[in-house]
């Protein structure tokens, strides 16, 4: 397998507050906004948004919520090992509220599926955006786009996005992988 690297840690540190910024200039004070990571990998990137906004950006009343979508994917019973779920941490309600859906790489669009269903049981939101770190612009199985994209990849699909963060790889970067 080869390995290309097509972020490292500068490049997302800049991806990471262009993409507060875009924030800011859709949701002003975020009174009405509240963003959603997706379980796994989509927590690290809503994690370190969230800080960014309250550090840097001074946005005091951000709402973060961390949902699982492992019982709402289409593909649940058809993998060869179970797959295993992890908590929410989601302590507030969406009903009217504007809700930002993070998650680290727009693939198929299934993950995406996956949390709007699983979003029902915390109310009717007003508005739903998508911010991804990296758009696989050319994969899609469902006809859904990201609201805020860190980078658009042309990646056939033999090619992989793998994403790693210094919480949970110790290092922060972007590889496409070839099988």
């Amino acid at each position: 397998m080869s390995k290309k690297n097509l972020l490292n840690s500068k490049d997302i540190e800049i991806i990471l507050h262009r993409l507060a910024c875009q924030l800011i200039e859709n949701h002003n004070d975020f009174s009405n906004t509240v963003l959603i990571g997706l379980q796994p990998k989509g927590t690290y990137l809503a994690n370190r948004l969230a800080n960014l906004l309250k550090t840097v950006y001074k946005v005091k009343n951000l709402q973060l919520g961390i949902l699982d979508i492992t019982f709402y994917r289409d593909d649940f019973r058809r993998r060869d090992t179970p797959l295993s779920a992890e908590a929410n941490k989601m302590d507030f309600l969406i009903e009217g509220k504007k809700v930002v859906i993070i998650d680290d790489v727009l693939y198929s669009g299934r993950s995406v599926r996956a949390a709007l269903t699983a979003m029902q049981s915390y109310g009717r939101p007003d508005n739903i955006e998508l911010l991804v770190l990296i758009d696989r612009r050319f994969s899609r199985h469902l006809p859904i786009q990201p609201d805020y994209r860190g980078r658009q990849v042309d990646a056939i699909n033999k090619e992989r996005v793998l994403v790693t963060w210094v919480e949970n790889d110790n290092k922060d970067a972007v590889y496409i992988e070839a099988k």
